[in-house]
């Protein structure tokens, strides 16, 4: 990669951003982390063997209109994304001896990503038909076996996720920035592989203005 040093993979829930982001990171060397890391808003409405849906998690799906949903989900993003953006500039243009970073997260909106003037960055938004991401969200959460109450929750979370990827999509191509589909049965290692491919040569709005070698 053309002196990258942060690779940005943005996306919706469950389209495999972390799977894809962490070989990437270790193909590179760099540091991986999520934007959940930073701060979470009310995350998956089903139980993990280690995790019990929050009352307020519950609450927050069963209750709100999807229009609502998607609004706070992405007020939530806005104002994480100063936290974002001062992560990004600290790892792209620090010491050389320090690890670069792959971070993913589906706050990493389109517009403001294209927004940075941070050298050394690429990104990728990953997508999936929302068949694929139903699928996998029904396995997560035994839907077949689950309470009525916890479809309905997570029959809310997957109108959530295709309207945010809907909209996501819209702002991917005005700005005209890359996209891999990750929802078409290749395994991780390979959409590691052809993201790295798209990142290959990607060079940010900063690094136009001080590299001729920049398309």
């Amino acid at each position: 990669m053309r002196e990258v040093r942060v690779v940005l993979i943005g996306g919706t829930s469950n389209v495999g951003k972390s799977t894809v982001a962490q070989v990437v990171a270790g193909r590179l060397g760099f540091t991986y982390l999520s934007t959940d890391r930073l701060a979470r808003h009310p995350g998956r409405p089903w139980p993990t063997p280690e995790r019990p849906v929050p009352a307020h998690v519950a609450e927050h799906y069963t209750s709100l209109p999807v229009d609502e949903l998607i609004t706070s989900v992405l007020d939530h993003y806005a104002r994480l994304w100063p936290r974002i953006e001062e992560l990004v500039t600290a790892r792209a243009t620090g010491e050389e001896a320090e690890p670069g970073l792959v971070l993913e997260g589906s706050a990493l909106w389109p517009a403001l990503v294209a927004g940075l003037s941070v050298p050394h960055t690429a990104a990728v938004w990953l997508t999936a038909d929302q068949s694929v991401i139903r699928t996998r969200v029904h396995s997560a959460g035994r839907y077949p076996s689950a309470t009525a109450d916890e479809r309905h929750q997570m029959d809310k979370f997957l109108a959530r996720t295709a309207r945010y990827q809907s909209l996501m999509l819209a702002d991917v191509h005005r700005l005209g920035l890359a996209r891999l589909d990750a929802g078409d049965g290749r395994p991780p290692e390979e959409l590691a592989e052809a993201l790295l491919k798209i990142t290959n040569g990607q060079c940010s709005g900063a690094d136009r203005t001080t590299n001729p070698n920049c398309p």
